[in-house]
């Protein structure tokens, strides 16, 4: 039985995002992984067998009820047993969609699934913003699930069930697929802006520099930015900085912001509230920059510097241009 894995490109290298290359991991696990993308060549770093490529000219850019449309078209055409896509926004909104469309139940944030018989999957999943595991039953003739961002390791081995380590993309038989789709399926389409294209977005961004009340003001971001740019990475926010109106929410680091999973959260001013730490608790290693040692978010932290970020981060870009 085949298992649909949707997969959501990069929109500055037109590769598959880290998010959705844990999706495939979990989906391994569940049998034959055939992957589904909105594009016109099949990605690199695909450990699957087959990949149907939607046709650009079908679907142009992002239309979530579209997408989920033609995810129903080619369940019915596989067979699928299971369609799974990255908790990311998109992949929380395609999946709703394709529960809605299908009248199946969708599971979101899964971080493992076990088969239990017919129609029946075992599933560990997050919530509350990852603060609570819940032990859950689907009971479903399809599974519809979207993976937790920081469900997969990246260096579980090749071979290992769920392993996304095996990336390479030889061997994929690849499908064209053109959709049947009605006018009101494109009715809903996402255009993203020229301010917010290019570059890596936050979601997949290996580096992310945080700043928060401490940083000061909008003019206060521009040494996090330097230092981004040096890292090849990318500046975060938390709440507050995008409720006074210094940067955009896109920016936005937590609960009600994005769910970050870099290789290094540097954390600039940043008190630490319960609503940031869900958003950047996937990094797998946090430094905070921070003038109070009781903030909280030292608690989460691999490696604190006591000490004003406006001295720390410029001393900090002077060292890595010397180097």
């Amino acid at each position: 039985m085949t298992v649909l894995a949707l997969i959501e490109l990069d929109g500055a290298t037109g590769e598959p995002i880290d998010a959705s290359l844990r999706a495939v991991g979990l989906a391994r696990s569940l049998g034959p992984v055939s992957a589904v993308v909105f594009g016109d060549k099949a990605p690199s770093g695909l450990a699957a067998t087959d990949v149907y490529l939607v046709e650009p000219s079908s679907v142009d850019g992002y239309a979530p009820v579209a997408w989920a449309r033609v995810l129903a078209g080619l369940m019915a055409d596989t067979g699928a047993s299971a369609v799974l896509a990255a908790g990311t926004d998109r992949g929380n909104e395609v999946m709703a969609h394709l529960g809605a469309i299908t009248g199946l139940p969708m599971a979101a944030n899964c971080l493992s699934v076990t088969p239990a018989g017919d129609d029946v999957h075992r599933l560990v999943r997050q919530r509350w913003a990852g603060l609570l595991l819940e032990d859950a039953v689907l009971e479903a003739p399809v599974a519809l699930l979207t993976v937790a961002l920081d469900a997969i390791a990246e260096n579980v081995p090749a071979g290992t069930p769920g392993a996304i380590a095996d990336t390479s993309s030889a061997g994929l038989t690849v499908h064209v697929h053109k959709p049947d789709l009605a006018d009101g399926d494109l009715a809903v389409r996402a255009a993203e802006s020229a301010v917010g294209a290019g570059g890596i977005s936050l979601a997949s961004a290996r580096v992310v520099i945080g700043g928060g009340r401490g940083v000061g003001g909008p003019d206060g971001f521009a040494p996090l930015e330097e230092l981004a740019d040096l890292l090849g990475g990318v500046v975060g926010v938390s709440r507050v900085v995008t409720s006074e109106g210094w940067r955009p929410h896109r920016q936005q680091v937590g609960q009600t912001g994005t769910k970050i999973t870099p290789e290094l959260y540097l954390a600039c001013g940043i008190s630490g509230a319960i609503q940031h730490i869900a958003g950047c608790a996937g990094a797998k290693h946090i430094i905070a920059i921070n003038t109070d040692p009781g903030a909280p978010i030292l608690a989460h932290a691999d490696y604190a510097v006591i000490g004003d970020l406006h001295q720390v981060i410029p001393a900090l870009v002077a060292a890595l241009r010397e180097r």
